[in-house]
């Protein structure tokens, strides 16, 4: 494509997949898009392998890392051991998943356990996140982004030192003015219909209002689009009002090759459009998911307030260890509360086919979309 972001990056289609499974980004890298591994969860150790593993498969095509690190956070010396966050956890919280998960015939005698690895939240502060960094910058990574709040002046100036593009999603134009003044390469700008951590505006009103918001600033950052973006004509619209390509997460999650458990792909390919939710009930912050009786049960008018991050995730990180190793046997309360993060493009991620297919049904989607646009015009 004629696409100055394409030239920089050296990728044939500016398609970029965040997936947590290394077999996606090496199917997108490899089919002419960009990859983009989620790196939340990973140790620099377990991190270290995954990119090792992506590097022998993606015969030298581009990809990059996405990391949580948050401009700010509670306890910033240190991350704080799992006894030190679940005694943080209120006893109320405590009980009413323990009722919740009870009510769906699921043992809680164990659900402490082992809840919370010590170090949880490293990687969200400098010392842990630095490590992280150097583990991404160790493999041949084209980019690296954050997406939480502007990147920390550590991350821009590892990425600068190898000449590494740096990105950070913006949920509103304020964020996108932040990202634009900081120096960010690529400002990803999230409408509420994505998957994940989302803001509350539509991606078709967000992304002309970042664009003329920052339309003074000359084109020091390329801007994607994201936010509900599962077809190549979804691309293509955005495109058309000036984005530089597409940011996709969610459409990744029913490919053949996603981690996505059975259970929770089943019930997303037979979703529609209407059945995720804005829900506070598995992070602390807002994450559009698909609807289930968990986050029915969290938007209850007896549901204690969910607790801010970490501490939320501590505590859901607790039920979903169970519920989804008893949904995988079949369980049917642990069926009813499985649920996973996915945009409202979920409607129309009706069938499961390779990322490869994917990336080709994008680029079919594009230029059929493209070629309508041209007749309109009369090209």
């Amino acid at each position: 494509m004629n696409s100055k972001l394409c030239e920089e990056l050296g990728i044939e289609f500016p398609l970029f997949a965040f997936s947590h499974c290394r077999d996606v980004i090496a199917a997108v890298s490899n089919a002419g898009g960009f990859g983009v591994l989620g790196a939340a969860g990973h140790s620099p150790q377990t991190l270290d392998i995954e990119l090792g593993w992506i590097d022998e498969h993606v015969n030298g095509k581009p990809y990059g890392v996405d990391l949580l690190v948050p401009t700010s956070m509670d306890s910033k010396e240190r991350a704080l051991t799992a006894a030190e966050l679940e005694d943080r956890i209120p006893a109320e919280h405590k009980r009413y998943i323990a009722e919740l998960l009870a009510r769906h015939d699921i043992d809680t005698g164990d659900l402490w356990e082992n809840s919370a690895p010590d170090g949880l939240g490293d990687n969200m502060r400098e010392v842990g996140a630095s490590k992280i960094l150097a583990a991404a910058f160790s493999h041949p990574v084209k980019m690296v982004v954050n997406a939480l709040g502007v990147p920390p002046g550590y991350m821009f100036e590892q990425a600068r030192a190898k000449g590494i593009k740096v990105g950070a999603l913006a949920g509103a134009r304020e964020h996108a003015v932040k990202h634009a003044e900081a120096g960010v390469d690529v400002i990803i700008v999230a409408g509420t219909e994505a998957g994940g951590h989302c803001g509350e505006v539509s991606t078709m009103v967000l992304l002309p209002e970042v664009l003329q918001t920052l339309a003074p600033y000359g084109d020091r950052s390329h801007i994607l689009a994201a936010g509900g973006i599962v077809t190549g004509r979804q691309m293509a619209a955005c495109m058309a009002m000036g984005a530089a390509g597409a940011w996709t997460g969610s459409v990744w999650l029913t490919t053949a090759e996603a981690e996505t458990l059975p259970v929770v792909k089943e019930k997303m390919l037979a979703a529609n459009s209407r059945q995720t939710v804005r829900s506070r009930s598995r992070t602390g912050k807002y994450t559009r998911q698909l609807r289930s009786t968990w986050t029915d049960a969290w938007s209850a008018e007896e549901a204690p307030d969910p607790l801010p991050m970490p501490l939320q995730g501590v505590l859901a990180g607790a039920a979903f260890r169970k519920i989804n190793k008893l949904a995988q046997g079949g369980h049917a309360g642990a069926k009813q509360l499985a649920n996973y993060y996915v945009g409202q493009g979920v409607g129309l991620m009706n069938e499961t086919v390779s990322a490869r297919s994917v990336v080709y049904q994008f680029m079919e989607d594009f230029a059929d979309a493209a070629e309508r646009l041209a007749a309109a015009v009369g090209e």
